[in-house]
């Protein structure tokens, strides 16, 4: 596990750091075929870059939970000790294939999707992660809105239950550019009110704030008391610094509110022309310049 940073801020006072962590999106040919690289190579790079932790997503070739046996899971659990990276997290890859989508109208599909889900939350626990994040599906033509939404909300309450019972936590993401469902913060919020379990918190993700043209630091704020989870992107991907984020105003929330989750870059993947190795140093080196003069 990585260990807890430390720094001395102006006048001696000792504060706890920001922590850092990438996830490998981009270095795993999703969605994007090219480039490609194993679960091992893409560990030992983020690390050697300088990162905290790592988000794993869940598609091959690194982490299909069927393609990883538990000797593999054990190698890999081992690597990220020896490289002192944490696993932080884990994500399926929705979209495509066969979906994932808690909320589709075939009943075949959420039925998968739920059995898929436990399977990632199984893996998270062999892996040493923490939390396994939570894409609530989709509203499909000619399916009620309230009805995909209790679609989600019965998936989510089987799958909240699995994860407790295995010690991992779920975090609901809003996913406003990609799907039609979780949109807000107020509507992650209500979906983990309605949930009604303790393992159930919410995130967010600076790209889908700027999908809606909203103000990143105010999701911040409004998911404070439940926020345990964040994903950082600029414009297109881009990796912090490099787009129209207010990445001061995002950062102060967050020291504001006394954030203790990792700060997770889920940045340069949406096409071939991104160099993953520059993405990951491009943007751990511009949020720790940052964080030096947050008040």
């Amino acid at each position: 596990m990585a260990p807890r940073r430390w720094t001395v801020a102006f006048g001696g006072q000792i504060v706890m750091a920001f922590k850092y962590a990438f996830n490998t999106w981009t270095y795993s040919s999703f969605p994007a075929w090219v480039p490609s690289y194993s679960l091992e190579e893409t560990i030992r790079r983020i690390a050697a870059i300088g990162y905290d932790g790592i988000e794993i997503g869940c598609a091959a070739p690194h982490a299909w939970p069927s393609h990883l046996s538990q000797e593999h899971r054990r190698d890999l659990k081992a690597l990220m000790g020896d490289v002192n990276l944490k696993p932080v997290s884990l994500l399926p890859a929705p979209g495509g294939g066969p979906g994932n989508n808690p909320a589709s109208l075939l009943e075949a599909e959420r039925t998968a999707t739920i059995a898929h889900y436990k399977e990632v939350v199984d893996l998270a626990h062999d892996l040493g992660a923490e939390r396994v994040l939570y894409i609530a599906g989709w509203r499909s033509f000619g399916t009620g809105y309230q009805q995909a939404w209790d679609w989600s909300l019965t998936a989510l309450r089987e799958i909240a239950a699995h994860a407790r019972d295995k010690g991992i936590g779920i975090s609901i993401e809003p996913t406003s550019s990609d799907s039609n469902l979780i949109d807000t913060p107020g509507q992650a919020l209500l979906l983990r009110e309605q949930v009604g379990s303790d393992n159930v918190k919410v995130m967010f993700d600076t790209f889908h704030a700027l999908y809606r043209n909203e103000v990143s630091s105010d999701y911040v704020h409004e998911m404070a008391a439940h926020l345990d989870h964040v994903h950082f992107a600029d414009t297109d991907r881009l990796p912090p610094g490099e787009g129209t984020v207010d990445w001061y105003g995002v950062m102060k929330a967050l020291k504001d509110i006394g954030f203790k989750g990792y700060l997770t870059m889920e940045a340069g993947f949406s096409g071939r022309n991104f160099d993953p190795d520059r993405v990951a140093r491009s943007a751990i080196s511009y949020l720790k310049d940052l964080e030096k003069t947050l008040d």
